[in-house]
């Protein structure tokens, strides 16, 4: 069989390997946020449907899967239909280029090479930064074709607060380009060997933590989730919507927040690499996967413990303390490789 027919079987195995564990984490990540959320507020969580409760999301599946879709009468039903999908798909679309593993090595999977990437794609980071861009019509297009007044309020909210922070998140990622030299995922990541004192979170703390922020306001969690504010706009832009539809909203939400959990790894936290060489022996994807199970969990610990902002807080944080930061960082990055790169 010749090498290509094969490397197009692997990305076709990928592809549907990497979508079967994006929806089975995501059932689990929900399972374990609301443990989460017990726990800090004093509370149980799900424990009657599976061993303690582990199988509650499938049945929210099967639950939404049975409700009634409900379009409003005087909604743009083209567009509101097609809304969902502007959050959903996007996401599924950055993990195509997010390496678990090592890339363009010897043959190692019976007697062919095997990339542990789905699309060793140049321009991976803009493909991000693209597709956090598209996302945004998706929530402004669910709260302007709702004819709702409260989901137009919340579509307006998400659009300023995302294109805000965007531009903080994207002057944030250009320290790591300047540093790796490239805005190709797997040439950051590779920049990053050698042990956890080459990962760039300790260069680019200040970027990183500027990321991590702007990452909170993107995916429109608490304390940045103007866009709902249930005590002001009843669900805002989700006002309308049911059944799967709202379903795919709310997946897509924890799909984001695992694609962005993978990003934060591979930019700052040497991606699949292991923090010291005596533990090369556990495989890259384990060392991935931990990484965005911790990253996770520190997003959950910030949902679940900090209140929500004021808009007008949450505006100023963007362009006054955000944006100036990551500028600041970009500067002083640019200097450095300047003088001190190779």
């Amino acid at each position: 069989m010749s090498d290509a027919v094969v490397q197009l079987l692997f990305l076709i195995i990928k592809a549907l390997l990497m979508s079967l564990i994006i929806v089975t984490m995501v059932a689990f990540i929900i399972y374990f946020e609301r443990k989460f959320a017990g726990f800090f507020q004093s509370r149980v969580g799900p424990t009657y449907l599976g061993p303690w409760g582990s199988l509650q999301s499938f049945g929210d599946i099967l639950k939404l899967l049975s409700k009634e879709d409900l379009i409003p009468e005087q909604a743009d039903r083209w567009v509101f239909r097609l809304a969902p999908y502007l959050i959903f798909v996007p996401a599924f679309l950055v993990m195509a280029v997010l390496p678990f593993g090592p890339v363009g090595g010897e043959p190692n999977l019976f007697g062919y090479r095997f990339d542990y990437v789905i699309a060793n794609f140049d321009s991976g980071l803009v493909l991000f930064l693209a597709m956090g861009a598209v996302a945004v019509y998706g929530v402004v297009l669910a709260g302007w074709s709702s004819n709702n007044h409260f989901s137009l309020l919340g579509g307006l909210r998400a659009g300023a607060q995302m294109i805000s922070y965007e531009l903080a998140m994207g002057f944030s990622l250009v320290g790591v380009m300047l540093m790796a030299g490239s805005t190709n995922l797997v040439t950051i990541v590779d920049y990053q060997a050698g042990g956890f004192w080459s990962w760039l979170f300790i260069p680019q703390v200040v970027g990183g933590l500027v990321f991590f922020v702007a990452t909170l306001a993107e995916l429109n969690r608490t304390p940045f989730d103007l866009a709902e504010a249930e005590q002001e706009l009843v669900a805002g832009y989700l006002t309308e919507y049911s059944g799967m539809r709202w379903g795919l909203f709310m997946f897509a939400e924890y799909v984001n927040l695992l694609v962005v959990s993978g990003i934060v790894a591979t930019l700052y936290f040497g991606g699949w690499r292991a923090p010291l060489a005596v533990l090369d022996f556990i495989p890259g994807p384990i060392w991935l996967f931990l990484k965005i199970c911790v990253l996770i969990f520190i997003y959950m610990w910030v949902r679940w413990t900090i209140f929500r902002y004021r808009y007008n807080q949450l505006m100023s944080i963007g362009w006054k303390v955000l944006l100036p930061l990551s500028l600041a960082n970009l500067v002083v990055t640019a200097v450095v490789v300047n003088i001190f790169g190779d």
